[in-house]
């Protein structure tokens, strides 16, 4: 079962994504949040300049709608060099690479998406060029077959990842450079709408700007997608102006709660309550009862859930917890005795 989410961190239309690259910093120093992230970065960027060397292979991982494709190209302009970006899925074969490796300047940046869902192939292939700057590849077959050695010119590895422990260990040891990001904090999900909202020529106060930052489950895509939903609702019901009435209410309609949560998170939270007395229980099993994905629930429902304390993953299963019962407002929920004090 597909359907759209207004909280959901990945994008959700080319429309979308056009819409959020004038949002986009394109220096480091207009990068909001990620402090520990970016002040690594700067001190990487600033040597390898010194040393005027290309940067070292990089593995940026962490949720989707943090920055990691922005920072990519923060560092292309940071670097003057250009940048090419693909991703994992894209590179079926070993022959998808050899076009783009070999007209890579020195300096230039390969970002690689989704890198993860690099096949075998591929990234066997990508071992050498990353270690040696070197491609071999294979031309004719049988006893007419030869192996070209073909020398590349050095050159920076991005890799982006959602999962991360889903990378092979001879890959992820190739990375000199790796950086988590982490769900952003409230008070930088408001400077970054406070900044959307100036380059949208949007008037807004900051009760306005922290009320959406706060709904934006941490992350600044949900953030930025959550202001144009409050600004498209002023325009029609409020003669253009947008103020906390207004941005509740709209928010309101669009599903979204006081925490950020939406109609699947909170059936999501019942099915473990209602059906399995709050657990613990497989992903598999809710996934069946939600008619959803189990993938999709570990991508795009667990990891809020889990960081804001509704949620924890047991040995034995998923298990809620009792500030979900609280925020949900569910009461007289009976617990098995065998479940002892889990609330």
């Amino acid at each position: 079962m597909t359907r759209e989410r207004v909280v959901s961190p990945k994008e959700v239309s080319q429309e979308e994504e056009s819409w959020n690259l004038s949002l986009r910093p394109q220096v480091l120093n207009e990068f909001i949040g990620q402090k520990g992230v970016v002040d690594k970065l700067s001190i990487s960027l600033a040597a390898a300049k010194k040393r005027e060397e290309p940067l070292e292979h990089m593995l940026l991982y962490g949720p989707p709608g943090l920055g990691k494709t922005t920072l990519a190209h923060i560092i292309s302009r940071e670097t003057n060099c250009k940048i090419f970006a693909t991703s994992g899925p894209a590179l079926e074969r070993s022959a998808d690479l050899i076009g783009i490796l070999t007209n890579l300047q020195e300096g230039d940046i390969l970002f690689i998406d989704e890198i993860h869902r690099l096949s075998t192939i591929v990234e066997e292939f990508l071992y050498p060029a990353m270690e040696d700057f070197k491609i071999d590849f294979v031309v004719d077959k049988g006893a007419y077959a030869k192996t070209l050695n073909v020398p590349l010119k050095r050159f920076t590895l991005i890799g982006a990842t959602t999962r991360a422990g889903f990378l092979s260990a001879p890959l992820r040891e190739r990375f000199g450079l790796t950086y988590h990001l982490t769900f952003y904090e409230t008070e930088d999900l408001v400077k970054i709408v406070k900044r959307s909202s100036g380059l949208l020529s949007i008037e807004i106060g900051h009760e306005v700007a922290h009320e959406v930052a706060k709904r934006s489950r941490g992350t600044p895509r949900i953030a930025n997608r959550l202001l144009k939903r409050v600004r498209d609702f002023a325009q029609v019901k409020a003669a253009g102006k947008i103020s906390l009435d207004s941005t509740i209410e709209s928010l309101k309609i669009e599903g979204i709660d006081h925490l950020g949560l939406d109609e699947l998170d909170k059936k999501y939270i019942k099915v473990i309550l209602d059906h399995h007395q709050g657990g613990p229980v497989g992903i598999e099993t809710i996934a069946a009862t939600l008619n959803e994905a189990a993938e999709t629930l570990e991508e795009m429902v667990e990891p809020y859930l889990l960081k804001i304390g509704l949620l924890s993953r047991t040995r034995l299963g998923r298990k809620v917890n009792e500030s979900a019962i609280k925020s949900l407002k569910i009461e007289n929920l009976k617990i098995p005795s065998s479940q002892g004090n889990l609330f």
